[in-house]
């Protein structure tokens, strides 16, 4: 690294953290930013919520006994600090890469990594869990969820404080609010409530209050609704205080000796605690303060200037770009279409939709089960919904897309992005389940498109069909075109020819069909752009299986329950006497990397796809 960070260059560890003097803290967070800025511009990553998390990071690390006591990063776009604090600031170049260190918490990476975390509103639940295991093993620990206020949207946030409110088990929950500006409750007022709620003076005489009133239940009642009242006319805690949490803040969450005061009273407190933070994103680095969506997830980039240092080929859009023109143009052809998303309008290319049509774009936060809920609904009274949401965040809404969606056999459409290898996430964030889990759905059709042609002809199909339809693409790029295909579609369950050989006939499902045209000139075999996974297009199936010996399947999804599966099963049904091959996702977690390095781990690149066609010709 260029930049001078003193302080910083002997932290290797919390212990040396509390090793500093409170008054050296302030030099050391203005370190660390320089740090965590310098090494994202290097590398891409998540910027902006790191920034807003310094001084909390700072201190936490140095009034707790990390990682005796336990800290609990919600989805962990904030953990850089954190990292860089336990002892992986030299390993911070390998950040999202091969071999490198995750984006995330990973319990397998750092003891300080308490829970592994990646997608949003766990944080709660699983530090409930652990103060509940101290408490049942007699183990003195201090236990902090910090969760940011968008992960409080989604329900299991609250599923998480509603049973914690009703335990006495000791819990601090941080909420880390960054989407409000600074209000005027953060100020003077505010610290000195938050620092006499918070304090052991008043903790005490409430508690010894609590006691003597109990005995006179109407004098009790009346005390406790007239603390409730004046709270409630300076701090919006009231709801957390009804779920049974005693709640401090807001607080200025960049006040760091502020915030230390509060924090080391908090520790003394017993039962569930929630304190409120309010924190700017990207703070510190004017770019990211000034568009701290696009610095949320960033690519490498300039420091000065804060521009990306990589150039988009200007041949290709992303799968995204693909789709998020087509769904525009759609829009404008059909009223009925509404479109949901679970808080992902940018990553999933809908900025442009919400713009045109803001009575039809419904954001619904991070509450994936409540959107495709919400879509049912909809669905049932006339709309046509459009749920865009990313493969992996369709897990979350497994339930709710059967029952809700699929039994009634509604009209909704799913456009699944981030389906199959996504790269630098990692494990967390990969979308190579959703073929096994939705294919076994009755009812519903699964389209897999092999570059912008299909994307859009297959997303027209979808709209088409009055059930439950689903198109899944990949984090990857596809040719621009001039004109948006809003109206052709493809007849449901068919499949194109796209050359004719002998013997091994490959079936493509999804975006591997530039490889596969070259393979098969190279071994003279026959091409299948299979588009449909659901239904299957079994009349070329049957055809092909009456003069090739070979069907080798490839697909950007788990090989268990996945398109090749299909192939097998439709094969075993009809006894036709083919051998079958399929490359796909193998059966484990994929590491981190490009999307290329993760695709050759798995055995799809060009040279292996070919070494295996070689072996399966000499054995015919």
């Amino acid at each position: 690294m260029s930049i001078h960070t003193p302080l910083l260059d002997n932290i290797n560890d919390p212990a040396d953290l509390r090793l500093l003097t409170p008054d050296q803290l302030p030099q050391l967070a203005q370190e660390l930013r320089d740090f965590v800025i310098e090494a994202v511009s290097r590398t891409g990553g998540h910027l902006a919520s790191g920034l807003g998390s310094i001084e909390l990071t700072i201190a936490l690390h140095y009034l707790y006994n990390t990682p005796e006591d336990r800290l609990v990063w919600d989805v962990g776009h904030q953990c850089y600090p954190h990292k860089i604090l336990t002892g992986r600031k030299d390993q911070m170049p390998t950040l999202r890469q091969k071999d490198g260190i995750s984006g995330f918490p990973k319990v397998t990476e750092s003891k300080f990594d308490t829970f592994g975390v990646g997608h949003s509103s766990t944080s709660i639940g699983a530090a409930l869990g652990m103060a509940i295991a101290a408490e049942a093993q007699g183990i003195e620990r201090q236990i902090v969820a910090i969760i940011g206020d968008g992960g409080m949207s989604a329900g299991m946030a609250f599923e998480a404080l509603n049973h914690a409110g009703s335990l006495d088990t000791d819990l601090l929950v941080i909420l880390n609010d960054n989407e409000m500006s600074i209000s005027p409750n953060v100020g003077a007022m505010s610290k000195y409530l938050s620092r006499i709620w918070s304090g052991s003076f008043y903790s005490s005489m409430r508690a010894g209050s609590k006691k003597v009133l109990s005995q006179i239940p109407s004098a009790w009642e009346l005390a406790k609704r007239a603390e409730e009242h004046i709270k409630g006319m300076v701090v919006p805690g009231t709801l957390f205080e009804e779920m049974g949490f005693s709640y401090f803040g807001p607080v200025d969450g960049h006040d760091l000796g502020n915030l230390m005061q509060l924090l080391g009273n908090l520790k003394k407190l017993k039962g569930p605690r929630l304190l409120h933070i309010v924190t700017q994103k990207g703070k510190g680095y004017e770019p990211a303060e000034q568009d701290a969506c696009r610095f949320h997830g960033t690519g490498p980039f300039d420091i000065a200037s804060g521009r990306a240092t990589t150039s988009a080929n200007q041949q290709q859009q992303s799968f995204t770009q693909a789709f998020s023109g087509w769904v525009e143009a759609k829009g404008q052809q059909q009223s009925r279409l509404h479109v949901i998303t679970p808080a992902m309008r940018e990553g999933s290319g809908l900025v442009g939709f919400s713009q045109k049509f803001p009575q039809r774009f419904h954001d619904v936060g991070i509450a994936e089960q409540h959107a495709v809920t919400l879509a049912a609904g909809m669905a049932m009274d006339g709309l046509k919904p459009l749920v865009a949401i990313y493969s992996t965040f369709l897990q979350r809404a497994y339930d709710q897309l059967i029952h809700d969606v699929a039994i009634q056999h509604l009209d909704v459409l799913f456009a699944v992005d981030r389906a199959g290898i996504v790269g630098a996430d990692g494990a967390t964030h990969t979308g190579n389940f959703d073929i096994s889990y939705s294919r076994c759905i009755p009812g519903i059709i699964i389209m897999t498109p092999a570059n912008t042609t299909d994307l859009h002809a297959l997303l027209n199909t979808g709209y088409e069909f009055p059930g439950p339809a689903l198109v899944r693409y990949p984090r990857d790029n596809c040719e621009k075109t001039e004109q948006i295909n809003c109206t052709d579609s493809y007849p449901i369950g068919t499949s194109e020819t796209l050359r004719q050989g002998q013997h091994i006939a490959l079936l493509v499902f999804g975006p591997f069909l530039h490889i596969a045209e070259q393979l098969a000139e190279q071994f003279d075999c026959t091409l299948v752009n299979m588009r449909f996974v659901k239904p299957l297009d079994q009349e070329c199936l049957q055809q092909l299986a009456s003069d090739h010996s070979h069907f080798v399947t490839l697909e950007d999804n788990t090989v268990i329950g996945g398109a090749g599966s299909a192939v097998s099963e439709c094969v075993h049904q009809h006894q036709w006497p083919v051998q079958c091959h399929h490359f796909g996702l193998q059966d484990e977690f994929p590491a981190q990397g490009s999307r290329e390095q993760i695709l050759e781990q798995n055995g799809i690149s060009a040279e292996q796809l070919g070494q295996a066609l070689e072996n399966i010709r000499q054995s015919s």
